[in-house]
């Protein structure tokens, strides 16, 4: 991959985008995580004005000091950064223990709820912050949790107004930081997507590490109709993680899909 000629596609891409909707500037909603830092670093180099918000909630330590860190890092390089660090903590609890109390059927029942509350809210933060200033909400997703296994919130982080990286791989993205000069504490951290309060990782959730499951993508997309003896030429984990991604793929497919809409048009 040729980063440099990247990165020059990339920002003139987000400047055209952003001159033809007649907006101001960027949003993103910083993470700590590699994905948001390289968004937020690429809508800095339009020099056009970028609002980089903190949304904690209840996060851990790590993902807060490493945000605020980028966050500096960006305005020592670009004058036209805009830091808001929100914690959305107190509005958590009270929203979640209202639905919760009304709606759950028990307390284990709420903890994907919640995690998915996390990131709803955060979205409706930073739309606030669009609606305010006049600014275009810069998604942070990249391919293989946008378009492989569907690692993302309906209504949260999944619902931006435009995608800057959705698609490279995360070892691209990686790689890309680099380049871009990101600090070594966000490209060396564990990814995690920070919406449950504690240090789980993104792979203890998907149960594959990014590589893998990237290469799992990669052999289903050169190989859509494998057989038998394909499969059987992977080791034992790249079938373990074939299936895993198969499972992830097909349970998240909705969210990867346009909304379903029922036609009448036969009916007219």
């Amino acid at each position: 991959m040729d980063y440099k000629k990247l990165e020059i596609q990339i920002v003139s891409w987000l400047e055209k985008y952003l001159e033809d909707s007649g907006l101001k500037g960027f949003v993103v909603g910083i993470s700590g995580g590699v994905d948001s830092a390289v968004v937020s670093t690429l809508c800095a180099k339009t020099k056009y004005p970028v609002y980089c918000i903190e949304l904690p909630i209840h996060q851990h330590s790590d993902h807060v000091s490493r945000a605020s860190n980028h966050i500096k890092w960006l305005q020592d390089n670009f004058k036209q950064i805009e830091k808001f660090d929100i914690d959305l903590s107190d509005s958590f609890d009270v929203f979640s223990s209202k639905l919760s109390k009304n709606i759950a059927e028990d307390s284990s029942s709420t903890e994907l709820a919640d995690a998915n509350l996390r990131s709803r809210m955060r979205m409706c933060a930073l739309y606030y912050a669009s609606n305010m200033h006049g600014l275009l909400v810069a998604g942070t997703g990249n391919k293989v949790e946008d378009f492989g296994v569907g690692f993302f919130t309906v209504g949260g982080d999944g619902q931006v107004d435009l995608s800057p990286i959705a698609d490279l791989l995360k070892t691209e993205v990686w790689e890309f930081s680099k380049y871009l000069g990101v600090n070594k504490e966000i490209t060396d951290a564990i990814p995690s997507d920070g919406l449950w309060g504690d240090t789980r990782s993104d792979e203890d959730q998907l149960k594959a590490s990014y590589p893998e499951l990237e290469k799992a993508m990669l052999f289903i997309e050169l190989n859509p109709y494998y057989t038998p003896k394909d499969f059987d030429l992977l080791s034992i984990r790249e079938k373990e993680v074939l299936l895993i991604y198969k499972e992830h793929n097909r349970k998240n497919k909705f969210k990867m899909l346009p909304t379903p809409m029922f036609n009448v048009s036969q009916l007219r």
